[in-house]
């Protein structure tokens, strides 16, 4: 499958928000999506396909050294083709050279996204009881950490 990592802009907002919809139990609106393209603290990726259709996404937070990661999301047909694993990879590299950790949350059941984030280096970091709504459920916080953020060097 062919795919492309390219940074977010608004031709890619009402794709995304549509597969928001899809993934998501609260899915960010057009208009949140389009705060995000203005947020000097956020990166939004997309891959996309030859046509420039979004198969997938992620965004991501950065406050001084530390990431967080919002969401990523893949269209159900695009998934187990290593869409989730291009895109997280893009934070991760960008984490190693500028952070001193990257951070997310995830749904307890979904199995899948755990698994992915571990391949990444990310180890489970604490539990939010009852996080998610519709339903009910709690998020595993998960995080990984780097050398090279401003928290883990040491003064010469």
């Amino acid at each position: 499958m062919y795919y492309e990592i390219v940074p977010m802009d608004r031709s890619h907002i009402e794709q995304i928000a549509r597969l928001e919809q899809a993934c998501f139990s609260m899915p960010w609106s057009e208009n949140m999506l389009a705060d995000a393209l203005f947020d000097p603290h956020a990166s939004f990726i997309v891959a996309e396909d030859g046509e420039g259709g979004v198969l997938g996404y992620a965004g991501l937070h950065v406050v001084l050294d530390e990431g967080y990661i919002d969401n990523i999301a893949v269209e159900e047909a695009a998934r187990r083709h290593g869409v989730a694993s291009a895109l997280l990879d893009v934070f991760c590299r960008f984490g190693e050279v500028n952070l001193a950790f990257l951070t997310l949350e995830v749904r307890a059941s979904n199995q899948a996204a755990i698994a992915l984030y571990e391949k990444h280096g990310f180890v489970q970091a604490g539990l939010r009881k009852g996080y998610y709504q519709r339903p009910r459920e709690d998020a595993i916080i998960m995080t990984r950490e780097f050398e090279n953020g401003t928290e883990n060097t040491e003064q010469a």
